[in-house]
């Protein structure tokens, strides 16, 4: 079973002199993990070294560290929490004291471990992301209907007829939810699926 972080988490350790911060943060897309490692970036420090998994896809960057030091024991770490869609970015500020490639190794993969084991994790629901376009007449009535029946609501647009939604809806519940709507809409409102599988 995989994990999904409930927010971002942070972990702080001193090693031999240097200073180590890992923080981790849930991501879902490309755009999230390269606006996440832009935030977290520490432009004062000797590296910052990251690893991110979402789905099958995956990568993992140095950042000046001896090749397969950091960002791989980062990506171990993660995959040793059994954790998806995740980017963790660990800062060292170097403190005089070399550490030799295993200390390294052990350094980095190890304060990114500790952080995502304090973090808080719950496990990952495969969901379908859906648009769909409902008169105004109908609004409310199916909002508390879709939220009962469990529905995530990303986004909301209104125009001239009514409101179209983005919903994020756990994927074994889909067509029960899609019957329900057609059925409080009377066949009116449109649903179309936006991903027909998770982005990797």
């Amino acid at each position: 079973m995989a994990f999904v972080l409930g927010g971002v988490a942070q972990y702080e350790e001193e090693i031999r002199k240097s200073r180590f911060l890992a923080v981790a943060a849930p991501v879902r897309s490309a755009d999230e993990v390269a606006a996440f490692l832009a935030a977290t970036r520490q432009l004062q420090a000797s590296h910052n070294c990251w690893a991110w998994r979402i789905g099958q896809a995956y990568r993992f960057h140095d950042d000046g560290e001896p090749g397969g030091t950091a960002g791989r024991p980062i990506l171990q770490a993660i995959d040793g929490q059994d954790c998806d869609r995740v980017a963790v970015m660990v800062t060292r500020w170097f403190g005089g004291i070399k550490l030799g490639t295993g200390g390294l190794a052990r350094a980095y993969g190890g304060v990114a471990a500790q952080c995502l084991r304090l973090a808080d994790k719950a496990p990952w629901v495969e969901e379908r992301r859906i648009r769909c376009d409902c008169g105004f007449s109908d609004m409310e009535r199916v909002r508390v209907r879709l939220l009962e029946a469990g529905a995530r609501f990303e986004d909301e647009a209104y125009g001239g007829d009514g409101v179209s939604w983005t919903l994020a809806i756990e994927a074994a519940r889909c067509a029960n939810l899609e019957a329900l709507y057609r059925d409080l809409t009377r066949g009116r409102g449109t649903w179309a699926p936006l991903d027909e599988a998770p982005e990797a």
